[in-house]
């Protein structure tokens, strides 16, 4: 009863590892129930049950993700779209950002760069868990950062921020902008926070832009099948859309994300803000 009461505790921490590492929430849920069943079938003493627990779990994961034939990707803007309610709950897990990103890296790279930066886990652990030197495994992890545009942990601590998680951002504004233009209202609730909101300064306003949205379900219904005129642009190094017309910006789109979910969307018309406006294929706003 105790091994019993100990895995329930640590069940919602085994679970977010595994759905973090295979971005499927219901093989997550499998995997866990798995090493459940490991558990009860061990024939040795366990001493250290989260840890163990901890590399069993993941381990499963890297069987699962080796097993796994390659598809070319959509990302998130291919196929039919999810049941919408599935698709917030992994997003809430996950993070979409993080579900794009993860598909770039190996197996290996994968799991040493989820454990050590999204968990805080050791090393050693996670040499263990690969079979490999710790040296290895802090390789695998400064690879899977650099291919996806991500510094160190240590280095945001300390205050370095420059350009962190610009391709991941990019992919959740991208993919925000091609389901308000497809219709896909299911993966613009997955890309949405909860307490989700549209702004607008005074300028866009008067263009017609509602002055304020609250929810991710109002926010989705807007935006539903809407922003066709919109091109992908930067302010300054930030990524975000445009509504253009007659070859210049009118009302810029402007996303903060939080945990890679669009926590607002500022429409911004003012001409000072426009200005700084370019778009991603090179050519200035106003040219």
């Amino acid at each position: 009863m105790e091994a019993t009461e100990e895995f329930e505790a640590e069940r919602p921490r085994l679970l977010r590892i595994a759905a973090r590492v295979l971005a499927d929430r219901t093989e997550a849920e499998d995997v866990v129930q798995q090493a459940w069943l490991r558990l009860h079938t061990t024939g040795t003493e366990v001493e250290d049950l989260p840890a163990w627990l901890t590399t069993v779990t993941t381990r499963l994961c890297l069987d699962r993700l080796r097993a796994r034939t390659p598809v070319p990707q959509e990302d998130l803007t291919g196929a039919a779209a999810p049941d919408p309610a599935e698709e917030v709950a992994l997003a809430d897990t996950v993070g979409v950002a993080l579900q794009v990103v993860l598909q770039r890296l190996s197996p290996r790279e994968r799991v040493a760069f989820v454990l050590h930066d999204s968990f805080a886990v050791d090393f050693p652990t996670i040499a263990a868990v690969l079979d490999t030197t710790p040296a290895a495994a802090r390789k695998l992890a400064s690879r899977a950062r650099g291919r996806i545009g991500r510094p160190d942990p240590a280095e945001r601590d300390a205050g370095d921020h420059g350009p962190e998680g610009h391709p991941a951002d990019r992919a959740v504004v991208d993919a925000f902008m091609a389901a308000a233009r497809g219709g896909d209202l299911g993966r613009l609730l997955a890309l949405l926070a909860p307490d989700a909101e549209v702004g607008a300064d005074d300028a866009a306003v008067l263009l017609g832009t509602p002055a304020r949205i609250r929810g991710r379900e109002d926010v989705a219904a807007f935006f539903d099948g809407s922003a066709t005129a919109a091109l992908p642009v930067l302010v300054g190094d930030r990524p975000a859309a445009a509504w253009w017309s007659r070859g210049r910006p009118m009302v810029l789109f402007d996303f903060t994300l939080a945990g890679g979910l669009v926590q607002r969307i500022t429409f911004r018309a003012d001409p000072d803000v426009l200005a700084g406006v370019v778009r991603r294929d090179g050519h200035a706003g106003t040219a």
